[in-house]
């Protein structure tokens, strides 16, 4: 017993996520929590169980009796955790509870304790569980995902036609559409999605130092090789099968890391965008309303925007537990490495929770957002023909005269003479100072009095916003719409055997 022991009372004291809302979820917990990891353990030694059955390695019958032996309700999650310290791993102490359950139902005397982890090392079961729990969190990320893309991409056709102020450096730039900035909101999330369907999953068998040595002794004189066991393993996990083990070789865990950061960075671009345009003094969007939701400990007035703010949380953590995945990699030693991959599982677990976590919240967020186009409308409006300098330059410039061959470039230096000389008035006064100043500066007879109106018309300056929104859209159709068959996060099946939802 160690100094931090609580005398067996853990369920009192388990992690239960008081400090990371964002993914204190009991579908994030089904998903990733320290049963689904067990879950995930006992899934692969039961299914190696199956291989060695199939192939004649072991007695027949032995697959029954160790997928009896290897439900995880059978197992003690504390004690397990606390006896990983002896061996570093939790395969150790789970290993020795498995083969005692296997010789309790082994009623016949088949010996199908000879099934269990036979030519296996630690690292092969914690690897093919982890990549296991990653394509079931994957399913469930990838439903939220379809979901609100879905959201997403109805807001930026409902909103092609929307004006609002395009913002630069913090600073109104030019006229924009809603549309537009909910239709890259959609790209960014639909790519990360793309990216994360993409992923290889691999299956881990390389035996205690990764050269198949026991596999080898175990195949001798049989008809099947250890990687056709490895092949028969992946095939019946559902994970991707390899040419050959890839202990040191991280680039699958690395990858998985960076689908999920790239998740999360577009997820917060999105919360970044709402935190901005939900401030009272902006006003253009609102965050779903929801009973005891975005209240203040202090102030009863306060709606906090808090879907967009747990959000932005885990994407300002995420990086991090992506970068901890690269520097396990790069320093995953010898043949099987001390120290490194042990700091792999807590991040790569917690990349997952927060990429879970996140993408239900945005989910839910974008799915009730509320827009005003009023307030769109009445922002663009704050910088007044000024922010169509741009257009009026091009326009205007060949008009006014000039010396010489640099008659546009006189024109473009007066009219920013004139950009300057406005910026000197009272704000309230700039507006009509601008209007002033352009019409003095080129004769009637050369611009009318309607051209001008025109340029200054910021609906006539946006460019191939619609255009560029419909090619995003366009770019990811099977985001932009709900998709056939893609399962729901609050629908797929708990690993464990218990409801996610």
């Amino acid at each position: 017993m160690t100094s931090l022991d609580t005398g067996g009372d853990a369920g009192l004291h388990g992690d239960f996520g008081l400090l990371s809302p964002v993914s204190a979820s009991p579908a994030v917990a089904a998903l990733t929590g320290d049963r689904a990891v067990l879950a995930a353990i006992l899934r692969v030694e039961a299914a190696w169980a199956a291989v060695l059955e199939e192939t004649g390695l072991a007695p027949a019958g032995s697959a029954t009796v160790v997928a009896a032996a290897a439900d995880v309700s059978r197992y003690d999650l504390a004690d397990i955790a606390v006896r990983a310290q002896g061996g570093a791993n939790p395969v150790i102490p789970l290993l020795a509870d498995l083969r005692a359950q296997v010789r309790a139902l082994d009623t016949a005397g088949i010996g199908a304790v000879r099934a269990v982890h036979t030519s296996l090392t630690s690292q092969d079961v914690l690897d093919s569980a982890l990549m296991l729990l990653a394509r079931d969190a994957v399913r469930g990320l990838l439903g939220e995902l379809t979901a609100t893309s879905a959201a997403l991409s109805g807001l930026a056709e409902r909103h092609a036609h929307t004006l609002c102020v395009g913002r630069s450096l913090t600073q109104h730039s030019l006229p924009f559409t809603f549309g537009l900035k909910a239709a890259q909101w959609f790209a960014g999330l639909a790519a990360a999605a793309r990216r994360l369907e993409t992923l290889d999953l691999p299956v881990q068998t390389g035996g205690a130092a990764g050269t198949l040595a026991a596999g080898t002794v175990l195949t001798a004189g049989a008809a099947v090789t250890p990687f056709d066991l490895s092949d028969r393993l992946a095939a019946g996990l559902g994970l991707a099968p390899v040419p050959a083990p890839w202990h040191t070789n991280r680039l699958a865990v690395t990858a998985l890391g960076d689908a999920l950061a790239a998740v999360t960075d577009a997820a917060g671009k999105v919360a970044a965008d709402v935190l901005f345009l939900s401030r009272p003094e902006v006003a253009e969007l609102a965050e779903p309303r929801a009973a005891g939701r975005g209240g203040s400990s202090a102030m009863p007035q306060k709606q906090n925007p808090v879907l967009s703010v747990l959000i932005r949380s885990a994407a300002l953590q995420a990086p991090g537990q992506a970068a901890q995945l690269h520097l396990a990699a790069a320093n995953f030693n010898d043949e099987r490495p001390d120290g490194a991959w042990h700091s792999e599982w807590p991040a790569l677990r917690r990349l997952l929770r927060l990429t879970l976590g996140a993408a239900g919240q945005l989910r839910e967020l974008s799915e009730g957002l509320q827009v005003f186009p009023e307030a769109m409308r009445r922002n663009l409006e704050l910088s007044g023909p000024l922010l169509l300098s741009e257009a009026v330059t091009a326009a205007v410039a060949p008009l006014l005269p000039g010396k010489g061959e640099g008659k546009n470039t006189d024109g473009q230096q007066q009219l920013q003479a004139v950009v300057d000389q406005t910026l000197q008035a009272p704000a309230r006064e700039q507006a009509a100072t601008y209007r002033r100043l352009l019409r003095a500066a080129l004769p009637a007879e050369q611009l009318s009095d309607a051209r001008l109106e025109e340029l200054l018309d910021p609906a006539n300056y946006l460019g191939q916003a619609a255009e560029i929104s419909r090619r995003l859209l366009a770019a990811y159709p099977e985001y932009a719409r709900p998709a056939a068959g893609t399962p729901d996060a609050s629908t797929i099946p708990d690993p464990n055997g218990a409801s996610s939802g």
